[in-house]
């Protein structure tokens, strides 16, 4: 097998790195720069292709992080609330984003990937690399065809235009699923061949926490598709924790991406004063459950400074409200994001335990019994954290409170989870279902779109419905957004090929239509 050897200047490792990639195909034609001859010697595209591929996968650039994992997943999946008076009437928030923000995962994260993926192609033969380069494309695509459904993968052309055929949704996962089982494949075959960390912010180079990453994204997407394909769902998943090296189960393994400074903290803090707040759907179960992580995730309310009657404390914004001062919505709990924490999770040893406590509820070979996996889940997220108590924590039979809103004015009266976390042996299938998504919901803070795609699927956790629904009767009033309609630049551009995901919609092209794996079955 081919080995690399990278020597370049930190310049090059940027592209990956900060927003520079905007223009990173720019920079790698820049006349005054490298020659091409130069380049390929020191493995300059093979490194670039892998950090910008890397820089895409949980956008680690501010405005593209912004749009997917806070004003979108952030809303829809209980995480994150915009205290930007300015984006009440057009945020996903109220229902009714304007095109500008519905198009962004779709157009910018695919044509940001795309030209990587195939320079990697083209200026390696190496299977680990290509391999890995795999791996990454599944990371990012998963997340968009979850957002839309039906969407362009297979056909996509070398430049990553999108005026291309789109595949079906299911044949997206089946897809998905080849390319993962084959890259694992390959990897477990080369297990020991790891390359340069300077060509890998995530593992280093390390092809074995590679492998563990491939099969525990291979057991997220099996479960994903519980309710749409059981066989399938089933087959993948025992395949996943039962390979070689199995799934992550170790923190130290867990999938970070460093970053300069977090795209949360510039987000939260440096745009306006801050243009989000952490929601109260997760401070609210937090709160009710006594849940020593609130000091690692959050940083209290700041209300008493100027409103000393209001106590300080881990007070949620409520998302989807009707406001205009951004000031007074600052006030709000924001999240805990310092130096220490500079670091952008894609997926943690927690996650992979309540995924097999699901299959094993479910009667799948997890290898386990669901209480044991859940309970492992909730101790490996208090690990991560360093925070205490979780035996404590792992008997608590508090119920989830409704939520009160500090301000008094966007409190919450309607029906609230009646779900502990302390396991119940003798509860049903739809009881222990809601107590794992639950804790895995907390644990995977602040995965915003992972959160909102998980809470299609099986409706947990209990969020609260947004109070200021502008979506003109598209989705009730105690419903929620399923999927984001198609950016009208497919309509121009791409009508064509788009018919035939238009075809193949559960419904009209909006957001109340479900996406092929939301479909479970109603009580």
């Amino acid at each position: 097998m081919k080995k690399f050897v990278i020597n370049i200047m930190f310049a090059g490792v940027a592209l990956g790195y900060t927003s520079c990639t905007d223009n990173f195909l720019e920079y790698n034609t820049n006349p005054y720069e490298a020659t091409k001859e130069q380049m390929e010697y020191d493995n300059y595209h093979v490194q670039s292709a892998m950090l910008n591929m890397q820089h895409v996968v949980v956008p680690a650039e501010n405005n593209l992080n912004q749009f997917a994992e806070c004003l979108l997943g952030g809303s829809y999946g209980g995480y994150i609330s915009d205290s930007n008076g300015g984006f009440v009437g057009r945020n996903f928030a109220t229902y009714s984003a304007d095109q500008g923000w519905s198009s962004v995962p779709f157009v910018t994260q695919i044509e940001r990937f795309y030209p990587s993926y195939i320079q990697l192609k083209d200026v390696t033969e190496d299977p680990v690399l290509l391999s890995v380069g795999e791996i990454l494309k599944v990371a990012v695509f998963h997340r968009i065809t979850d957002i839309y459904g039906h969407i362009p993968y297979s056909k996509i052309s070398k430049d990553g235009k999108l005026v291309a055929p789109f595949d079906l949704q299911q044949d997206v996962y089946r897809k998905m699923f080849k390319e993962l089982d084959e890259s694992i494949a390959t990897l477990t075959a080369n297990k020991e061949s790891n390359f340069s960390s300077k060509a890998d912010r995530v593992f280093e180079g390390n092809v074995g926490k590679w492998i563990k990453f491939a099969n525990s994204l291979k057991l997220r997407l099996a479960l994903r598709l519980s309710y749409a394909d059981a066989a399938l769902a089933q087959e993948k998943a025992e395949e996943a924790v039962s390979h070689e090296f199995g799934v992550i189960t170790l923190n130290v393994d867990n999938a970070y991406y460093p970053v300069p400074k977090s795209p949360f903290r510039v987000v939260m803090y440096d745009y306006n004063g801050g243009d989000s707040r952490v929601s109260a759907d997760i401070t609210t179960y937090m709160n009710s459950y006594g849940d020593s992580r609130r000091e690692k995730y959050f940083v209290k309310s700041s209300f008493s400074a100027s409103i000393p009657e209001v106590e300080d404390g881990f007070h949620g914004l409520r998302s989807g409200i009707n406001f205009s001062s951004s000031e007074e919505a600052q006030m709000y709990c924001n999240m805990n994001v310092g130096d220490s924490k500079e670091r952008i999770l894609w997926m943690n040893a927690a996650e992979s335990a309540f995924l097999k406590a699901e299959g094993a509820l479910r009667g799948w070979n997890m290898g386990g019994t669901p209480d044991e996996f859940y309970e492992k889940g909730v101790r490996l997220s208090f690990e991560q954290w360093e925070a205490a108590g979780v035996d404590e924590y792992l008997n608590n039979t508090d119920l989830p409170q409704p939520y009160v809103d500090p301000m008094d004015k966007n409190s919450y009266a309607g029906e609230t989870s009646k779900i502990s976390v302390k396991w119940n042996s003798s509860g049903d299938f739809e009881e222990n279902l809601e107590r794992i998504i639950t804790q895995k919901w907390i644990a995977n803070f602040p995965l915003g779109l992972e959160a909102w795609a998980e809470f299609r699927r099986t409706n947990y956790p209990k969020l609260m419905p947004a109070p200021h629904n502008l979506s003109n009767g598209v989705i009730g009033d105690n419903e929620f957004a399923r999927r984001l309609p198609y950016p009208e630049r497919e309509y121009q551009e791409n009508r064509a090929n788009l018919q035939k995901a238009l075809d193949n919609l559960n419904g009209p092209d909006n957001q109340a239509t479900k996406v092929w794996w939301d479909c479970k079955p109603k009580k």
